[in-house]
């Protein structure tokens, strides 16, 4: 074996390495985005190409429906590997999608695009091309995202200007609003659609923490589990307690595995008065309180929370994955 003799200082030699390592690495990512800004480049230009071929008429009927059977048999021949009849239908989606290349944006790679241009509707499609940009997504996280249908998720419950607002710059998070969901999806937990306790629930959750941030949304950091809170020397326990690194502040959680009722909302408004006078720090911002029940009685909860805390939210939570369809067909029906 032979052994690499440090010259000088250790600690300096140490250095030397780590310096040479990132500079290296660094070019290396460099590269890498060059290269894939000339991919998705040449992939649009293509895509216009065959698009500019087809549109002319006599040509157009001359060739038919082999147009990219042909292409891809001849220019497999010619260039090599990249352009199969699947490949070059989707670089023409590209450029039919997106005319001007320059809107798309460096930080996706074709493999993002191919998963984004196949999203029938634009405002989906535009969601997640924001997304995944702004949360430097990868192909497998985009593919998760759009499996367990996180626009329909924010998008039900909000208004038409703010569905077209979360289209086009994707879930910007501002206001205690923006992070929460009409209904959260805990079909990780694996428990029988038969009621758990709440105890099952809140146990499933613990474990299952990691699956359990993601579905709440960027920037959540657990706290801990029946928090408990001494008001007048009786102590109260808060189901689940995180901290937004956001929005700056707490965010409490009770879950009800039956229906919201009148006194769930009173006692959250207790823990969010708690959170806002004992336990926030000068520079916190008010406590955000979310109420996660099985059923939700809009009308009620309407009632018993008029005039109340701003920052007090009541959602559904359901066991198994939606019918996404069914759900965007409710959304686009109510955009009309």
């Amino acid at each position: 074996m032979t052994v690499v003799e440090k010259h000088g200082n250790d600690e300096q030699y140490d250095l030397l390495i780590k310096q040479i390592s990132l500079i290296v690495a660094d070019s290396k990512r460099h590269v890498t985005n060059i290269i894939n800004e000339a991919l998705v480049q040449t992939y649009w230009n293509v895509g216009k190409y065959i698009v500019d071929f087809e549109q002319q008429g006599n040509v157009r009927a001359r060739y038919g429906e082999q147009l990219l059977v042909n292409l891809s048999k001849d220019l497999t021949a010619l260039l090599g590997k990249g352009f199969s009849r699947p490949n070059l239908q989707n670089m023409r989606l590209f450029y039919a999608q997106f005319p001007i290349c320059q809107t798309v944006s460096s930080k996706l790679s074709w493999s993002h695009i191919i998963e984004i241009i196949n999203i029938d509707n634009k405002l989906e499609r535009d969601f997640y091309f924001a997304e995944t940009s702004n949360e430097r997504w990868s192909v497998r996280e985009l593919k998760r995202q759009k499996e367990r249908g996180l626009f329909i998720q924010l998008a039900l419950g909000k208004s038409k200007e703010q569905v077209l607002a979360l289209a086009k710059h994707g879930n910007t998070i501002e206001r205690p609003e923006d992070t929460i969901k009409d209904t959260y999806t805990l079909d990780f937990l694996n428990i029988p659609e038969a009621k758990p306790l709440e105890s099952t629930l809140e146990n499933a959750l613990i474990v299952n923490l990691e699956h359990f941030l993601l579905e709440l949304g960027k920037g959540f950091a657990f706290v801990g589990r029946q928090y408990r809170l001494t008001v007048n020397n009786t102590n109260y326990y808060a189901d689940l307690v995180f901290y937004h690194i956001i929005l700056k502040c707490y965010v409490v959680i009770d879950l009800k595995i039956g229906k919201v009722k009148q006194e769930d909302i009173g006692q959250m408004n207790l823990y969010l008065g708690y959170f806002a006078i004992d336990r926030n720090n000068d520079d916190d911002n008010p406590p955000v309180g979310i109420i996660l029940a099985k059923e939700k009685d809009e009308v009620m909860v309407q009632y018993a929370m008029y005039g109340n805390n701003n920052n007090l939210f009541v959602s559904k939570y359901q066991l198994y994955l939606p019918d996404l369809e069914q759900l965007r067909n409710i959304l686009y029906k109510y955009l009309e």
